[in-house]
This record gives C-alpha cells, structure tokens and sequence, in this order.
C-alpha cells in the first residue's frame, strides 16, 4: 500500500521521542481568550468536523464569556491552511487549534512566527516550545465495531469505506478485522480506498459497491452519512464514524464510534487561561473518555449489546490490546509474535493487513 499522508495522520515514533516544553508565565488578564479552530470539513459533515465543532460549542458553554471562539471551515491542505492559521495568529488569538493531520507543517511554520501563541494540532506528531499534538484512540471503537460485525453479519463479509492508507486508517481496518475473526474466524473485510475524507457522492458509491459484493454490515473510516443511508435503502446494517449518526440512518445504524473532543478543549483552554499551558502529546481513548459509542440501534440484539459494553468495560480497564499475536499479515508472515501485543509504536506505523482482509 502506498502510504499518502493527508489530514488526520499518526503520532509517528519520532514525534513520540520530541521534547516537549513548558510555556511558563503568569496567568492571563481577565479579558476573554481568544481560540481560534481550523477545519478541513464543513461543520456539517455529520462526522469529524461536525464533532470537532461540538467540542468547541461545549468550550464556549462551559467558560462562557471568559472565551471567545471562532472557526474557518473548509480548508485545503497546503499554502491556504498557513494563510488561515497565520490569519487566527494576526487576530490575536492565543490558543489555536489546526484539526488536520495536513495541517502539521503549516502550524509548525506559523508557530515560529507567534511564539506568544500556543497552538495544538490534532493527529500530528511535530511539536515544539508552542506548539502540541492530540489524537484519539479511534481504533478501540474498531475492536468493538468488529465484533458486532461478525455476530450480525449472515455473510461473513463486511464492508469498509477507507479514505488515505495511513496508519490511523489501516489499524482501525485491522483491529475491526482481528475482532471480528475472534467471532467467526473466516470473516472477510472488503476495503474500499475513496482518497477523501468528505465525498458523500463518492461514500455512497463506494457503499453501493460493497453491497455488491455480499458485504451485509457497512463500516467507515470518511466523514458523510451517505454510506449509511445507502445501507438502509437495502436494508443493510453498519456503523457511524465520529459521531453519533443514528439520527440519520435510524434503521441502518448499528452504533457509532463517537470522537469526544470537548474535555480536552475545555482542560486546554483553563490550562492557558491559569498559564499553565505546556506542549505535550496527548493520544486519548476510551479510558480518557475521548472515544465513546453512539446509540444503540435497533438492529442490535440483546447478545450484541452484551457483547459491546463487555469490550468497552474491558477497553477502559487497560485489559483487552488491539492486538495480541500471533497474528500473520494476509501473505501469511508473522508481524506479530505469539503472546506478543501490539504496541503504540506498532499500530503508529502499521501499513500491512491483516489476515482478512481484502482490498
């Protein structure tokens, strides 16, 4: 697989190892912050943007007028993004947050210009003095989706929507496939590559081709609520990506991997209000409350139910890995060593499938 890096990336190795500094100084003047988000979607897109955007509402509702948020939406990766950001950075905004894992080098070339300016960049790995990254754990709401998959699942084949064969992507295809075969160990992933995190035209296309193909449960890794939709016009099941997007497909919609990024905005914005703001790295899960599942719909049964918060009760306790080996790529080599686990770094840079998986 090619490995193209766009939007929402890893936390490489190397950007685990990156120093991370304290940005000292006294706390701030009682006028309101200023925090300013950069969006690669629209806000209603349903999914990534969407829940980004929720969890700026939830920072302006829980400091009130001792914030003052804005945003800029729809922007292209590239020389646009470093325009945008440097425009937040000019209109004295203080906190910045860029949403983008194709955001990361412009937020780095901005940053050096406003060294007052503290900014955070979602899915990224390059840090610096003022500048922080913070991602979520998307993958446990795979482990779970897998699961439900194949105990739903007549064919034995799911469906996955992928957008960039990036690691983020390929782990969450691996560890729905790797859950889902402890439960019917010839189940078959079907991936779909639509390169593009928001094309609802192209999702649902590619949802249809699935479909096609005897795939029953529908599963995503883009931003539209198209393949779902397109699964309840054939009265097929799958899962939101996210955020919660039962609402849109009630009947289709299984559950949802739900992304909750309104604490750590919230925690970020006391922390720079107390001047008490520090670069750090952040990669949050189910345990830290940044990944959750959506609504339970009513394709689920009493078992999957059971089935689901026994994983998630598993996940927040640190007792249930990704992965645990052996477990073989789909040429049948080993990467994963019997009784082993994958560990942060491995699924950081996972660009091989598992056995499984087709596509």
């Amino acid at each position: 697989m090619g490995m193209k890096m766009d939007r929402r990336g890893f936390i490489g190795a190397a950007g685990a190892a990156a120093a991370t500094a304290a940005i000292g100084g006294p706390a701030r003047a009682a006028a309101p912050l200023k925090v300013g988000f950069v969006y690669t979607g629209p806000i209603g897109d349903g999914g990534y943007t969407f829940q980004h955007n929720l969890g700026r509402l939830a920072l302006d509702k829980a400091l009130g007028t001792a914030v003052k948020t804005s945003f800029v939406e729809n922007v292209a990766e590239g020389p646009d993004a470093e325009r945008v950001i440097r425009q937040l950075a000019q209109a004295g905004n203080e906190l910045i947050f860029t949403t983008s894992f194709g955001f990361m080098d412009q937020t780095i070339k901005v940053a050096k210009a406003f060294p007052k300016v503290h900014f955070e960049h979602a899915t990224g790995y390059k840090r610096a003095p003022n500048v922080a990254t913070y991602n979520a754990r998307f993958y446990q709401g795979r482990q779970v989706q897998g699961q439900i998959a194949a105990m739903l699942s007549k064919s034995g084949k799911a469906g996955y929507i992928a957008s960039f064969p990036i690691p983020e992507v390929v782990m969450g295809i691996n560890a729905f496939t790797v859950a889902a075969r402890k439960v019917n160990p010839k189940f078959v992933t079907k991936v779909i590559w639509v390169n593009t995190w928001y094309d609802p035209a192209k999702e649902a296309d590619a949802a249809k081709a699935l479909m096609d193909q005897g795939c029953d449960v529908m599963c995503q890794h883009t931003d539209s609520v198209a393949p779902l939709q397109a699964a309840q016009t054939r009265g097929i099941v799958g899962f939101g990506q996210s955020s919660d997007m039962s609402k849109a497909a009630p009947k289709a919609c299984l559950t949802s991997t739900v992304d909750s990024w309104g604490p750590y905005y919230i925690r970020r914005a006391k922390e720079q209000i107390a001047g008490a703001w520090k670069s750090a790295d952040t990669w949050g899960g189910m345990a830290a409350g940044m990944v959750t599942l959506g609504a339970y719909g009513p394709g689920m049964t009493a078992d999957a139910k059971a089935a689901a918060d026994k994983i998630v009760a598993e996940i927040k306790a640190h007792k249930l890995p990704a992965m645990v080996g052996p477990i073989k790529d789909r040429t049948g080599v080993v990467k994963i060593a019997a009784g082993a686990k994958a560990e942060d770094k491995d699924l950081l840079g996972m660009n091989w499938y598992v056995e499984g998986v087709e596509g």
